[in-house]
C-alpha cells in the first residue's frame, strides 16, 4: 500500500485527486491537507491535516513534518500555489534525503508557464500559431486591428482568474490601471463552443505516454463545467510537437481555442488540472499514472479511453453532529 499526500483538498483539483486515487488500481492511504479545517475533500481521505499557507515561512517544515508523521510515499499538489512553492523548495534542497517522491513538472516549464506573455513570446518565436497578444497599446489602435471586444487578462494568474472582455476605451483604461505591469491584451478568438483541453502525461524526454482531448465549456470560476471526449489528430500532433520542445513531466494540460481553421494554444498548465476527475471518469486516471511513474518507476500503460460527455453539478456533502438526535 502507498501513502499519498494530496494538497488543497478543499478545491476542485484537490478533492478530484482524492476521489481519483480512491478509484485507482493501487491500494492507497490518502492524506489530505488544506488551509481550511472544513475542506470538503477530507471526506475522501483517510486522514486530514489543516495546512499552513503556501507562502508561509514555516511551509517547508510543515510538509517535512507530514512526510515523517504519515510516512508519505508521494506528494501530489492540488493547487497552483503548492506547485510553485514545492517546486522552489525542492529545487533548493529542502526535501533532500527524504524517502518521498513529488509529482512535480519540469521546473523550467513551470516558471515559463507562470507568465503568459513570456510563454506567448516563446511560442511565437518557435513558429506556433498563436493569438495576437500585446502588453502595450491603446484601445482604439488594438480594436481597429482586431475588432471589439478585446480580451484583457493578467500575465500571471491561475484558473482563468481576472479575465475581462473589453468593449470600450473606458473599460480598457480602468483595467489597464488596475493590472499595471501584469497587463496582457489579446484578440478575442473563437467562442464558448470552440475551447479544447488536452491532458497528457509527460515523460520528461519530449514524449507523452498518452493524451485525452475534451471539447469543453468553462464555469464562471474558470473550471471545466461541461466536457465531451474528442479524437482530433491535429491537436494530438500539435501537443506532441510542443512536448518535444518543453519536456513536460507528469500531468500536463494544454488549452486551445479553434479559430478560422486553426487550433490556437491559450496556455500550458504543467500540473494536474480541474478536469482531472473528469478524465478519470473516461479512463485517464492521472493520479494512478503518478503512482506508476514516480513510485513504480514505470512508463504509464495506455488506458482504454471511453467516449462520452460529462456535466458538472452542485452536490451536497452533509456532516451531522455526533450528538444529533
Amino acid at each position: 500500500m502507498y501513502t499519498v499526500l494530496v494538497t488543497g483538498v478543499g478545491a476542485i483539483i484537490g478533492y478530484g485527486l482524492a476521489r481519483s486515487l480512491r478509484s485507482s488500481r493501487y491500494p492507497v492511504h490518502i492524506i489530505g491537507m488544506d488551509i481550511y479545517h472544513d475542506a470538503v475533500g477530507q471526506h475522501w481521505c483517510d486522514a486530514f491535516e489543516q495546512a499552513v499557507l503556501a507562502n508561509d515561512p514555516k511551509y517547508p517544515e510543515f510538509i517535512r513534518s507530514l512526510i515523517g508523521k504519515h510516512e508519505i510515499d508521494l506528494v501530489i499538489p492540488g493547487i497552483e500555489q503548492d506547485v510553485d512553492r514545492l517546486t522552489a523548495e525542492y529545487q533548493a534542497g529542502a526535501f533532500a534525503h527524504l524517502p518521498v517522491k513529488f509529482a512535480l513538472n519540469n521546473p523550467e516549464l513551470i516558471v515559463l508557464a507562470n507568465d503568459k506573455w513570456l510563454m506567448h513570446e516563446r511560442l511565437t518565436s518557435l513558429g506556433f500559431d498563436t493569438i495576437a497578444t500585446y502588453i502595450n497599446g491603446d484601445f482604439d489602435t488594438l480594436a481597429a486591428r482586431h475588432g471589439s471586444p478585446l480580451l484583457m487578462k493578467p500575465r500571471r494568474s491561475y484558473a482563468s482568474k481576472g479575465i475581462q472582455l473589453i468593449r470600450s476605451e473606458t473599460d480598457f483604461i480602468y483595467w489597464r490601471q488596475k493590472l499595471g505591469d501584469n497587463l496582457m491584451v489579446q484578440e478575442f478568438v473563437g467562442d464558448d463552443n470552440s475551447e479544447y483541453t488536452v491532458g497528457a502525461f509527460g515523460l520528461g524526454d519530449g514524449t507523452c505516454s498518452q493524451q485525452i482531448i475534451f471539447r469543453r465549456k468553462l464555469s464562471g470560476e474558470g473550471a471545466t463545467a461541461k466536457a465531451q471526449v474528442c479524437m482530433i489528430p491535429e491537436l494530438q500532433t500539435q501537443v506532441a510537437r510542443i512536448s518535444e520542445i518543453f519536456l513536460p513531466v507528469g500531468p500536463t494540460n494544454f488549452q486551445f481555442r479553434y479559430h478560422r481553421g486553426h487550433f490556437l494554444l491559450l496556455e500550458i498548465n504543467p500540473r494536474v488540472s480541474s478536469s482531472s476527475s473528469l478524465r478519470t471518469a473516461f479512463g485517464f486516471n492521472e493520479p494512478e499514472m503518478c503512482i506508476e511513474y514516480y513510485l513504480e518507476q514505470k512508463r504509464p500503460e495506455p488506458r482504454a479511453i471511453r467516449c462520452g460527455s460529462a456535466v458538472r453539478y452542485i452536490e451536497d456533502c452533509v456532516s451531522y453532529d455526533r450528538n444529533h438526535r
